[in-house]
């Protein structure tokens, strides 16, 4: 096997890793973040080295305050919500 065959193998590896990484933090994003929030408490416990607590930190996942601002939209409290009309009227200018 050629030094070109692994680097190509490593780089494929990567690319699919990072793939499926986005694909289940879209689809399944409550799973992500409790699987995320367990990985982190994991690393960020005392009497682990400094680097792997911070890197406990930054993977923890960002809590959902509730608030209008964290983009729910499931409650309908942020404000009455217009429908959007299907049919918009023509307006025809005359070429001058």
């Amino acid at each position: 096997m050629s030094t070109f065959e692994l680097v190509q193998g490593a780089i494929i590896v990567l690319v699919v890793a990072a793939s499926a990484y986005v694909a289940f933090r879209k689809l399944l994003p409550k799973t992500s973040t409790r699987i995320m929030a367990r990985v982190s408490a994991s690393l960020n416990r005392p009497g682990r080295a400094g680097v792997v607590r911070s890197l406990g930190r930054r993977l923890q996942p960002a809590a959902a305050t509730g608030s209008c601002g964290d983009g729910c939209g499931s409650c309908g409290s942020c404000g009455p919500v217009t429908p959007k009309t299907e049919a918009q009227p023509l307006h025809f200018k005359p070429r001058n």
